[in-house]
């Protein structure tokens, strides 16, 4: 069989590149379609990722109790198909409130991914291997953006719909390949003979919450989270459209908007891959300290970038700060993820892997709109700004992290756990 020949490793290092291809594809144009073809404010842009936020932020928890419980698989291969079909609904209905559904429906897609993913590679491979697997995961992903970018421009040059649309159909026929190739083996799940299916997701649910109580350094992860959303929706939303409105592309070349936009993303995802490798190959990924030390001084940089950006008065030192601020982001999932899972309980893994995205969408929610409405009254200089300030506590947070102990396995007590219930 196809799921015995590739492997676990394998298949999480195709599916990781396979998906950020064509999900690249999609998020080239994403911005410039809503500028240009739908119309959109500010404002609006980043109501339509609130919508997905809402939405990721309503079932995380959920969805990711569901992993724990019943299989991690089976909620990877939801989740892909969801985002396919909402993608393709973005693209095929250029209306604001088409494309406010199609964010509810990838918002819900991203909860099943959410954790899950993370929590079956760890299952098939364990722990150690898993650590390392999350950076290799990060820089193939980074060699399928790349990949993406050209097929983005091309069909985007075309219509701006069409990579959109096209996108989404590659991701869910990816959810197809997954059905054949992907095993589960490792995963053994709560107990279903001593308790009814909610019994039992009430008993992962406070596992996961037990665990974070147990454990402080993973309260400030989740305040980390929230910061980091506040400052994130507003940024992902308005960078681009701040560069469309605020600068005059050079006429060098005669090209388009979406092939600039295309040939930054292209060399930031340069970029990001040969700075991921650094810090792969620099940062131990299993020291509580050594990563803490190696986010907080990134955040430190990305925040100067921002403000820069916001700032910046010509259109190099514009993208030259851009290409910083999105350099250092790439460097931070990896090395987010091998902190949060770092002796994190088997059982649980999922639940709190959940727990900390919801942080980062409670802050997304009540972050982005705010940025988002500064720049339609203000205008979006004044958002980017905004937003960078918005980041700077998240410093603190890291110093706090700093003086915890992150590196304690605590267990979870599953009869005293039982008994609170």
């Amino acid at each position: 069989m196809l799921r015995q020949h590739l492997g676990a490793y394998s298949v999480y290092l195709i599916y990781s590149a396979a998906f950020a291809l064509f999900s690249s594809v999609v998020w080239t144009v994403n911005l410039v379609y809503q500028v240009e073809r739908v119309g959109l404010s500010p404002f609006q842009i980043v109501l339509i990722g609130t919508a997905l936020e809402l939405s990721y932020f309503l079932f995380e928890v959920p969805t990711g109790i569901v992993a724990d419980v019943y299989s991690r698989r089976l909620s990877v291969i939801i989740g892909t198909f969801m985002l396919g079909a909402g993608f393709v609904v973005m693209g095929a209905v250029p209306n604001f409130w088409v494309m406010l559904l199609s964010q509810v429906i990838c918002g819900i897609g991203f909860t099943f991914l959410s954790g899950a993913l993370e929590a079956w590679i760890a299952d098939e491979i364990g722990e150690h291997r898993a650590m390392n697997a999350f950076v290799r995961g990060s820089q193939v992903a980074r060699i399928g953006s790349l990949a993406g970018i050209p097929i983005a421009i091309g069909l985007g040059s075309l219509d701006l719909a069409l990579p959109i649309i096209a996108g989404g159909v590659a991701i869910v026929v990816l959810g197809g390949f997954l059905m054949v190739a992907m095993g589960e083996t490792g995963f053994s799940g709560a107990s279903r003979e001593d308790f009814t299916r909610w019994q039992t997701m009430k008993h992962t649910f406070q596992g996961g919450t037990r665990m974070i109580r147990s454990r402080p350094v993973l309260l400030t992860i989740i305040g980390i989270a929230a910061v980091f959303g506040m400052f994130n929706e507003g940024w992902d939303r308005l960078s681009v459209p701040h560069l469309l409105e605020n600068f005059t592309f050079p006429a060098f070349g005669g090209f388009s908007d979406v092939v600039w936009i295309g040939g930054i993303r292209f060399v930031g995802e340069l970029l990001g891959i040969a700075s991921l490798e650094a810090v792969r190959r620099r940062v131990d990924l299993n020291s509580h300290h050594a990563v803490t030390k190696t986010l907080f001084a990134i955040n430190g940089g990305m925040i100067v970038a921002v403000l820069a950006f916001g700032l910046a008065g010509n259109f190099m030192l514009a993208v030259g700060t851009m290409l910083i601020a999105a350099i250092l982001r790439s460097c931070i999932y990896p090395l987010q993820t091998a902190w949060v899972n770092q002796s994190l309980d088997p059982k649980v893994r999922a639940t709190v892997i959940s727990m900390t995205g919801q942080g980062d969408s409670f802050g997304q929610i009540f972050g982005g709109p705010a940025v988002g409405g500064i720049g339609s009254l203000l205008g979006l200089r004044a958002a980017m700004v905004t937003a960078g300030a918005i980041l700077t506590p998240i410093l603190l947070l890291y110093a706090r992290a700093l003086g915890q102990d992150g590196e304690v396995v605590i267990a979870v007590d599953e009869a005293a756990v039982a008994a609170d219930g």
